[in-house]
Protein backbone atom coordinates (compact mmCIF):
# COMPACT_ATOMS: atom_id res chain seq x y z
CA UNK A 1 0.00 0.00 0.00
CA UNK A 2 1.88 3.02 -1.29
CA UNK A 3 0.08 5.79 0.62
CA UNK A 4 -1.36 4.83 4.00
CA UNK A 5 -3.08 8.23 4.30
CA UNK A 6 -5.09 7.85 1.08
CA UNK A 7 -8.88 7.58 1.52
CA UNK A 8 -8.84 4.19 -0.22
CA UNK A 9 -5.99 1.68 -0.08
CA UNK A 10 -5.35 -1.24 -2.42
CA UNK A 11 -3.02 -4.16 -1.90
CA UNK A 12 -2.71 -6.92 -4.50
CA UNK A 13 -1.25 -10.11 -3.06
CA UNK A 14 -1.10 -12.94 -5.59
CA UNK A 15 -4.73 -13.61 -6.60
CA UNK A 16 -6.44 -11.33 -4.04
CA UNK A 17 -6.91 -7.57 -4.34
CA UNK A 18 -7.72 -6.06 -0.94
CA UNK A 19 -9.38 -2.65 -1.07
CA UNK A 20 -9.70 -0.79 2.23
CA UNK A 21 -11.87 2.24 3.02
CA UNK A 22 -9.41 4.36 4.99
CA UNK A 23 -11.30 6.99 6.98
CA UNK A 24 -11.54 5.20 10.33
CA UNK A 25 -11.91 8.46 12.24
CA UNK A 26 -15.10 9.11 10.20
CA UNK A 27 -16.29 5.47 10.35
CA UNK A 28 -15.29 5.26 6.65
CA UNK A 29 -18.17 7.53 5.69
CA UNK A 30 -18.71 8.00 1.98
CA UNK A 31 -17.54 11.22 0.36
CA UNK A 32 -16.20 12.20 -3.07
CA UNK A 33 -12.69 10.99 -2.23
CA UNK A 34 -13.87 7.58 -1.04
CA UNK A 35 -16.16 7.06 -4.03
CA UNK A 36 -13.48 8.19 -6.50
CA UNK A 37 -10.84 6.09 -4.76
CA UNK A 38 -13.03 2.99 -4.86
CA UNK A 39 -13.61 3.39 -8.59
CA UNK A 40 -9.89 3.78 -9.25
CA UNK A 41 -8.99 0.77 -7.08
CA UNK A 42 -11.65 -1.44 -8.67
CA UNK A 43 -10.46 -0.59 -12.17
CA UNK A 44 -6.84 -1.26 -11.19
CA UNK A 45 -7.71 -4.66 -9.73
CA UNK A 46 -9.91 -5.55 -12.71
CA UNK A 47 -7.09 -4.82 -15.16
CA UNK A 48 -4.65 -7.11 -13.33
CA UNK A 49 -4.86 -10.60 -14.88
CA UNK A 50 -3.44 -12.18 -11.70
CA UNK A 51 -6.42 -11.04 -9.61
CA UNK A 52 -9.15 -13.62 -9.05
CA UNK A 53 -11.15 -11.91 -6.30
CA UNK A 54 -11.53 -8.44 -4.76
CA UNK A 55 -12.20 -7.94 -1.05
CA UNK A 56 -13.55 -4.60 0.20
CA UNK A 57 -13.27 -3.83 3.92
CA UNK A 58 -13.14 -0.85 6.24
CA UNK A 59 -10.29 0.37 8.44
CA UNK A 60 -11.00 0.79 12.14
CA UNK A 61 -14.18 -0.25 13.93
CA UNK A 62 -16.71 -0.02 11.08
CA UNK A 63 -17.14 -1.05 7.47
CA UNK A 64 -18.91 2.13 6.33
CA UNK A 65 -21.45 4.40 8.05
CA UNK A 66 -22.92 6.01 4.91
CA UNK A 67 -22.62 9.71 4.09
CA UNK A 68 -20.78 11.93 6.57
CA UNK A 69 -21.90 15.32 7.90
CA UNK A 70 -20.03 17.33 5.27
CA UNK A 71 -21.63 15.26 2.50
CA UNK A 72 -25.09 15.82 3.99
CA UNK A 73 -24.42 19.57 4.17
CA UNK A 74 -23.33 19.48 0.53
CA UNK A 75 -26.60 17.76 -0.42
CA UNK A 76 -28.72 20.30 1.44
CA UNK A 77 -27.02 23.28 -0.23
CA UNK A 78 -26.51 21.91 -3.76
CA UNK A 79 -28.50 22.77 -6.87
CA UNK A 80 -30.58 20.17 -8.71
CA UNK A 81 -27.86 19.57 -11.31
CA UNK A 82 -25.18 19.28 -8.62
CA UNK A 83 -27.26 16.75 -6.73
CA UNK A 84 -27.83 14.77 -9.94
CA UNK A 85 -24.07 14.65 -10.59
CA UNK A 86 -23.40 13.62 -6.99
CA UNK A 87 -26.00 10.84 -7.07
CA UNK A 88 -24.76 9.58 -10.41
CA UNK A 89 -21.22 9.26 -9.03
CA UNK A 90 -22.52 6.77 -6.47
CA UNK A 91 -24.62 5.00 -9.10
CA UNK A 92 -21.52 4.60 -11.27
CA UNK A 93 -19.69 2.97 -8.36
CA UNK A 94 -22.48 0.44 -7.84
CA UNK A 95 -22.66 -0.43 -11.54
CA UNK A 96 -18.87 -0.67 -11.78
CA UNK A 97 -18.84 -3.37 -9.08
CA UNK A 98 -21.11 -5.49 -11.28
CA UNK A 99 -19.03 -4.77 -14.38
CA UNK A 100 -15.77 -5.89 -12.76
CA UNK A 101 -14.93 -9.34 -14.12
CA UNK A 102 -13.99 -11.05 -10.84
CA UNK A 103 -16.08 -11.56 -7.68
CA UNK A 104 -16.20 -8.56 -5.35
CA UNK A 105 -16.61 -9.54 -1.70
CA UNK A 106 -17.66 -7.13 1.06
CA UNK A 107 -15.98 -8.15 4.33
CA UNK A 108 -18.16 -6.36 6.88
CA UNK A 109 -17.28 -5.76 10.50
CA UNK A 110 -18.86 -3.17 12.76
CA UNK A 111 -21.57 -1.12 11.09
CA UNK A 112 -22.64 -0.99 7.45
CA UNK A 113 -25.32 1.68 7.36
CA UNK A 114 -27.22 3.65 4.71
CA UNK A 115 -24.94 4.05 1.67
CA UNK A 116 -22.43 1.82 3.44
CA UNK A 117 -25.00 -0.96 3.58
CA UNK A 118 -25.77 -0.22 -0.05
CA UNK A 119 -22.08 -0.55 -0.91
CA UNK A 120 -21.93 -3.94 0.79
CA UNK A 121 -25.09 -5.12 -0.99
CA UNK A 122 -23.72 -3.93 -4.34
CA UNK A 123 -20.87 -6.43 -3.96
CA UNK A 124 -21.31 -9.92 -5.35
CA UNK A 125 -20.89 -11.55 -1.95
CA UNK A 126 -21.06 -10.38 1.68
CA UNK A 127 -19.24 -12.04 4.56
CA UNK A 128 -19.71 -10.54 8.01
CA UNK A 129 -18.36 -10.77 11.52
CA UNK A 130 -20.98 -11.96 14.00
CA UNK A 131 -21.20 -8.55 15.70
CA UNK A 132 -21.63 -6.66 12.42
CA UNK A 133 -24.78 -4.57 11.97
CA UNK A 134 -26.66 -3.58 8.83
CA UNK A 135 -29.31 -0.93 8.32
CA UNK A 136 -30.93 1.82 6.24
CA UNK A 137 -31.65 4.70 8.66
CA UNK A 138 -32.24 7.31 5.93
CA UNK A 139 -35.95 7.73 6.72
CA UNK A 140 -35.03 9.04 10.17
CA UNK A 141 -33.75 12.26 8.58
CA UNK A 142 -36.45 12.44 5.90
CA UNK A 143 -34.23 10.97 3.21
CA UNK A 144 -34.94 8.06 0.84
CA UNK A 145 -32.50 5.16 0.30
CA UNK A 146 -33.30 5.39 -3.39
CA UNK A 147 -30.41 3.84 -5.32
CA UNK A 148 -29.46 1.37 -2.61
CA UNK A 149 -33.08 0.19 -2.55
CA UNK A 150 -32.73 -1.02 -6.15
CA UNK A 151 -29.86 -3.23 -5.01
CA UNK A 152 -31.50 -4.31 -1.75
CA UNK A 153 -34.62 -5.45 -3.63
CA UNK A 154 -32.43 -7.84 -5.62
CA UNK A 155 -31.00 -9.32 -2.42
CA UNK A 156 -34.02 -9.93 -0.20
CA UNK A 157 -37.79 -10.39 -0.42
CA UNK A 158 -40.13 -7.46 -0.97
CA UNK A 159 -41.47 -7.64 2.59
CA UNK A 160 -37.98 -7.69 4.12
CA UNK A 161 -36.83 -4.83 1.91
CA UNK A 162 -39.86 -2.74 2.90
CA UNK A 163 -39.21 -3.41 6.57
CA UNK A 164 -35.53 -2.44 6.36
CA UNK A 165 -36.01 0.81 4.46
CA UNK A 166 -39.13 2.10 6.30
CA UNK A 167 -38.35 1.22 9.92
CA UNK A 168 -34.73 2.35 9.83
CA UNK A 169 -33.69 -0.33 12.32
CA UNK A 170 -30.33 -2.10 12.43
CA UNK A 171 -30.06 -5.88 12.25
CA UNK A 172 -27.17 -8.10 13.29
CA UNK A 173 -25.24 -10.37 10.96
CA UNK A 174 -27.05 -13.60 11.87
CA UNK A 175 -30.44 -12.10 11.02
CA UNK A 176 -28.98 -10.56 7.87
CA UNK A 177 -27.87 -14.03 6.78
CA UNK A 178 -31.29 -15.50 7.58
CA UNK A 179 -33.00 -13.06 5.21
CA UNK A 180 -30.45 -13.56 2.42
CA UNK A 181 -28.56 -10.30 2.79
CA UNK A 182 -25.31 -11.98 3.92
CA UNK A 183 -23.65 -15.12 2.55
CA UNK A 184 -21.52 -16.16 5.54
CA UNK A 185 -21.12 -15.09 9.17
CA UNK A 186 -17.80 -15.70 10.93
CA UNK A 187 -16.81 -15.27 14.57
CA UNK A 188 -15.22 -11.95 15.41
CA UNK A 189 -11.99 -13.42 16.77
CA UNK A 190 -11.26 -15.43 13.61
CA UNK A 191 -12.86 -13.09 11.06
CA UNK A 192 -9.74 -12.14 9.07
CA UNK A 193 -8.51 -15.72 8.76
CA UNK A 194 -11.99 -16.98 7.87
CA UNK A 195 -12.38 -14.34 5.15
CA UNK A 196 -9.00 -15.30 3.69
CA UNK A 197 -10.03 -18.97 3.63
CA UNK A 198 -13.42 -18.14 2.09
CA UNK A 199 -11.98 -16.13 -0.82
CA UNK A 200 -9.02 -18.46 -1.41
CA UNK A 201 -11.22 -20.82 -3.45
CA UNK A 202 -11.36 -18.27 -6.29
CA UNK A 203 -7.61 -18.65 -6.85
CA UNK A 204 -8.32 -22.13 -8.26
CA UNK A 205 -11.15 -21.05 -10.55
CA UNK A 206 -11.04 -20.06 -14.21
CA UNK A 207 -11.01 -16.26 -14.47
CA UNK A 208 -12.77 -16.33 -17.84
CA UNK A 209 -15.48 -18.72 -16.62
CA UNK A 210 -16.15 -16.58 -13.54
CA UNK A 211 -16.30 -13.43 -15.69
CA UNK A 212 -18.80 -14.98 -18.11
CA UNK A 213 -20.87 -16.39 -15.25
CA UNK A 214 -21.02 -13.08 -13.41
CA UNK A 215 -21.97 -11.10 -16.50
CA UNK A 216 -24.69 -13.53 -17.54
CA UNK A 217 -26.20 -13.81 -14.06
CA UNK A 218 -26.72 -10.05 -13.83
CA UNK A 219 -27.84 -9.70 -17.44
CA UNK A 220 -30.68 -12.12 -16.68
CA UNK A 221 -32.31 -9.63 -14.30
CA UNK A 222 -35.65 -8.73 -15.81
CA UNK A 223 -35.37 -11.12 -18.76
CA UNK A 224 -38.19 -13.43 -19.75
CA UNK A 225 -37.35 -17.14 -19.52
CA UNK A 226 -36.82 -17.66 -23.25
CA UNK A 227 -34.63 -14.56 -23.54
CA UNK A 228 -32.57 -15.71 -20.55
CA UNK A 229 -32.14 -19.16 -22.08
CA UNK A 230 -31.09 -17.64 -25.42
CA UNK A 231 -28.47 -15.58 -23.61
CA UNK A 232 -27.39 -18.78 -21.89
CA UNK A 233 -26.91 -20.45 -25.28
CA UNK A 234 -24.60 -17.64 -26.42
CA UNK A 235 -22.48 -17.77 -23.28
CA UNK A 236 -22.45 -21.57 -23.32
CA UNK A 237 -20.88 -21.52 -26.79
CA UNK A 238 -18.35 -18.85 -25.84
CA UNK A 239 -17.34 -20.83 -22.75
CA UNK A 240 -16.91 -24.03 -24.75
CA UNK A 241 -14.43 -22.30 -27.06
CA UNK A 242 -12.37 -20.71 -24.28
CA UNK A 243 -8.84 -21.87 -23.53
CA UNK A 244 -9.71 -22.52 -19.87
CA UNK A 245 -12.61 -24.77 -20.80
CA UNK A 246 -10.58 -26.70 -23.38
CA UNK A 247 -7.86 -27.34 -20.80
CA UNK A 248 -10.43 -28.26 -18.14
CA UNK A 249 -12.17 -30.79 -20.37
CA UNK A 250 -8.85 -32.31 -21.42
CA UNK A 251 -7.73 -32.67 -17.79
CA UNK A 252 -11.07 -34.22 -16.79
CA UNK A 253 -11.00 -36.73 -19.65
CA UNK A 254 -7.42 -37.71 -18.84
CA UNK A 255 -8.39 -38.37 -15.21
CA UNK A 256 -11.39 -40.43 -16.32
CA UNK A 257 -9.27 -42.76 -18.48
CA UNK A 258 -8.94 -46.25 -16.90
Amino acid sequence: MANDTAPVLIDIDQSVARITLNRPEKRNALNDAIIGGLKKALRKADSDESVRVIVISGAGKDFCSGADLSSLQKISQASVSENVDDARALMELFTLIREVQVPVVAAVHGRALAGGCGLACACDLIVASRSARFGYPEVKIGFVPAMVMAILRRNVSEKRAFELVTRGAEIYADEAMQIGLVNKVFNDDSFTADVDAYVSVFATMSRSAIALTKRLLYQMDGMALREALESGVDVNVIARMSEDCQKGISAFLNRAQP
